[in-house]
């Protein structure tokens, strides 16, 4: 049997991406729903960070930064697409983030006419030993 991840948070997660939907609906710019969102995750007291800068590296070596919308209690890294995309891009991105941070677990939120859609995503990568590192 295959264990879930996080299963409480992640359901808290999911149910509060529900809750921004069924009240807000479909439609809007993608800042609105980061916006209601911490606002519902504020409201069950899950500890949270918006819009974390993380450092990309090349061996010791800084290429670049990322931008993440939400790490969820230094555990979860939380994304937010418009529409349902299940191209590589938005996979490719998730995974940098996760070995960014080193976090063992992402969930990308769909928004879509239909509801949220959502993936759980795992860090391949990850060993329980790493640290999260945010910048």
């Amino acid at each position: 049997m295959i264990e879930l991840v996080y299963p409480e948070l992640s359901f808290e997660l999911l149910g509060s991406a529900f809750k921004v939907f069924n009240t807000i609906g479909y439609g809007l710019h993608e800042k609105y729903y980061h916006r209601s969102y911490a606002e519902e995750l504020a409201i069950r007291h899950i500890p949270f960070e918006r819009e974390v800068t993380i450092n990309l590296m090349y061996g010791d070596k800084h290429i670049g930064k990322g931008f993440l919308d939400f790490l969820i209690d230094k555990k979860i890294v939380v994304e937010w697409k418009i529409g349902y995309q299940l191209g590589q891009l938005p996979m490719r991105q998730v995974y940098g983030y996760l070995r960014g941070v080193r976090c063992e677990l992402a969930i990308i939120l769909y928004v879509t006419r239909d509801g949220i859609k959502y993936r759980r995503v795992l860090n391949p990568d990850f060993k329980h030993s790493d640290k999260i590192r945010t910048h």
